[in-house]
């Protein structure tokens, strides 16, 4: 079931992923305003623009002027210059295999956490049914044990039980030495 659910979201990703248009090679133009050319006035304010247009036709007049053009008539010499063109390859094959591996990494992890949700009351059952709570906090030698010991035990998730409920006992420890006797564990 779990399987089969992986298997229809992994196909809705591949499939959304390929239906959307990309562009691996693109022409990228950055100029100043057009207003910077018809006011003569410097400012710092530059514009993006963005073609896909062949290697050779990457400059301003394959990307730019078909846009501004009309705006800065008869100025082209000098707003020209001030482009600064580049044309940029990327592969957005590996972009894609990438996102679909954080994407299964994340799918996992959140299993895993449903998992350990659904077998963390199991654990507390078992845990409750096999120890008794140590309610005696100044008598050290009364701490409950185990009533089997590791050796005997082959199951995981006695043990992971056990690790547990040391790290309470310690973690309750801590907090009895740091609020009630005010001092820190070496």
């Amino acid at each position: 079931m779990i399987i089969k659910l992986f298997y229809v979201v992994f196909v809705i990703t591949c499939s959304t992923l390929v239906s959307a248009s990309y562009e691996d090679k693109r022409c990228k133009c950055v100029c100043p305003s057009p207003a910077a050319v018809l006011n003569n006035t410097v400012g710092s304010d530059r514009k993006l623009y963005i073609g896909n247009v062949p290697p050779n036709k990457c400059n301003c007049d394959g990307v730019i002027l078909p846009r501004v053009g009309e705006l800065i008539k008869g100025r082209e010499q000098e707003f020209c210059p001030r482009c600064e063109c580049k044309y940029e390859n990327r592969n957005t094959t590996i972009i894609k295999v990438v996102v679909i591996i954080v994407i299964w990494v994340i799918m996992l992890l959140v299993a895993y956490m449903g998992f350990l949700i659904c077998l963390d009351p199991l654990i507390n059952k078992r845990a409750k049914a096999s120890y008794q709570e140590h309610t005696n906090e100044d008598d050290e030698s009364t701490i409950s044990e185990p009533s089997h010991h590791m050796g005997t035990r082959g199951n995981v998730l006695n043990r992971v039980t056990h690790q547990q409920d040391k790290w309470k006992r310690q973690v309750r420890e801590q907090r009895r030495n740091i609020y009630d006797r005010h001092t820190m564990l070496n």
